[in-house]
């Protein structure tokens, strides 16, 4: 399947929850665009105004699209002002795979790596020892700038485009961990209960808010994906809710250099004004505002906590 919408706004999963899915937990706010790519627009596109379902829904149908859908001027421009790069499908997969190496003490658990590409081992991943299915659903893991979200979940290949069919051939970490509880519980309930286990350990950050809202777009879709391929069925709105609170904690928007959200505290929203009305000029940030740290969530402590906190706990 050659996907030409791979983000689609006007999905029912996605028109559910698209109000929790541009939440910034941190700011209380909206998470801001962050890029000067939309500005052509109107103001309320400007890198620092935050994204509202207003200024998507004022957005040319197709524009809100994952890197390998984009013209390649477009491109090249955001890697020379962004510094964005496009990491290939296989390269994740590689990468991920030393990771289940070090942790399983085995290679290709999951598949076997080929040039450009991988054989997914079709049989149930063992689990010995020690090293249960429940610890590996647990493992704690961070894609860092993570852009459209690569390392996390692979519903497309990065350079084709191509949607990944079924959802056990796919390589991100999460992916691995959903496959890990398809192949383990027998229940809905289990299921459900494993599942979000799995997105309550898996995080990332990235600066730019197109990419952030895409990165969790396609985790949202993951999860209906693996619920159609498990149980042949959508997802309820109430499990759909759950699910998009963890990805709007989860994947967040940081910049990773300061630990804070970008840009300082973020505008206010643009609010729609009657053709007789002026616009506000834009209100200037504060020199003495300073950007918050980000929060990120502790699902087993049940608190927030700031993301620079755990890296002192690691030194």
């Amino acid at each position: 399947i050659m996907a030409d919408n791979l983000i689609d706004l006007n999905h029912y999963a996605v028109k559910a929850t698209l109000k929790t899915l541009l939440q910034d937990k941190t700011t209380k706010k909206n998470i801001i665009w962050a890029t000067n790519s939309y500005e052509d627009y109107g103001p309320e596109y400007k890198d620092s105004k935050q994204i509202t379902i207003g200024t998507l829904i004022g957005l040319k149908p197709m524009t809100l699209q994952p890197r390998v859908l984009k013209k390649l001027d477009e491109q090249q421009d955001r890697t020379h002002k962004r510094a964005e790069v496009m990491t290939p499908s296989w390269l994740c997969n590689a990468m991920n795979n030393v990771c289940d190496k070090e942790w399983f003490g085995d290679k290709c658990v999951f598949n076997v790596e080929t040039q450009n590409g991988w054989i997914t081992n079709e049989r149930p991943i063992p689990f010995k020892d020690d090293k249960s299915w429940h610890k590996y659903i647990d493992l704690r893991r961070l894609e860092v700038t993570c852009g459209e979200a690569p390392y996390i979940v692979s519903r497309y290949d990065t350079t084709t485009g191509k949607v990944i069919e079924p959802p056990t051939h796919r390589i991100g970490f999460l992916d691995r961990k959903i496959r890990v509880v398809n192949e383990n519980t027998l229940t809905e309930e289990e299921w459900f209960y494993w599942v979000v286990r799995a997105y309550q350990s898996s995080s990332g950050f990235e600066f730019q808010g197109d990419n952030l809202l895409i990165a969790r777009i396609n985790l949202l879709m993951t999860f209906v994906d693996n619920m159609q391929f498990k149980w042949h069925r959508d997802p309820s709105k109430s499990e759909l809710n759950k699910i998009s609170n963890i990805i709007a904690w989860n994947i967040f928007q940081m910049d990773g250099l300061t630990d804070t959200v970008p840009l300082g505290i973020p505008q206010p929203a643009f609010e729609e004004v009657s053709l007789f009305e002026l616009y506000e000029p834009d209100s200037k940030l504060d020199d003495k505002q300073i950007a918050p740290k980000c929060l990120i969530y502790d699902w087993r402590q049940m608190k927030s906590q700031t993301f620079e906190s755990l890296k002192k706990e690691r030194n």
